[in-house]
């Protein structure tokens, strides 16, 4: 007579085989889980990073501080003539200036060069609520454009870093549109 079923033998070597397949896709799936919160603060380190350059990018580019009689008619970075009234726009922010300040904020795009923010101090441009383990740094350069000259135009490198310690780092272009330079 057959004898029908498995035997035990069978029945352990099963329970193996399936034991070895379940800890190795439970293995996939804890470092799957683990990291899947790494493209969330990479998400929230290049949003922080674009509004950063947005910010700055709609600041004015002007020869003079933007404070000065002549900022909108202007053609040179000099005092006097068709140029500044009494001050020129440097590179980085003018005494007492400082981003998200209610009396004296930051008024131009060369005021943000030089501008860093330590991990959990990034903030809004009004100083609203901190954004925790993010540090963000910014640099505003003199870059030719193209044809758009150096002196005509500014690369804006915003880098942030989350608390991954991955840095995002974006680009951008400020151009003089007007007043323009006297050729």
């Amino acid at each position: 007579m057959r004898q029908r079923g498995i035997s035990l033998i069978e029945l352990i070597m099963f329970i193996v085989i399936i034991s070895v397949a379940l800890t190795g896709i439970l293995l996939v799936m804890n470092i799957v889980t683990r990291s899947s919160a790494d493209p969330l603060v990479h998400k929230q380190a290049l949003a922080i990073a674009e509004s950063l350059l947005e910010e700055v990018e709609l600041m004015p580019f002007t020869f003079c501080d933007p404070d000065d009689a002549s900022a909108v008619t202007a053609q040179s970075a000099v005092v006097g003539g068709t140029g500044c009234a009494t001050t020129v726009e440097t590179m980085g922010p003018e005494a007492g200036e400082a981003r998200g300040s209610t009396t004296t904020p930051f008024d131009n795009v060369n005021d943000y060069n030089g501008l860093n923010m330590a991990a959990g101090s990034v903030t809004d441009i009004t100083g609203g609520a901190a954004v925790g383990g993010y540090a963000a740094n910014i640099a505003v350069t003199n870059a030719a454009l193209g044809a758009v000259p150096a002196g005509e135009s500014l690369l804006i490198t915003v880098t942030v870093t989350g608390p991954d310690g991955l840095p995002v780092v974006l680009d951008g272009y400020r151009t003089r549109y007007a007043p323009r330079s006297v050729p």
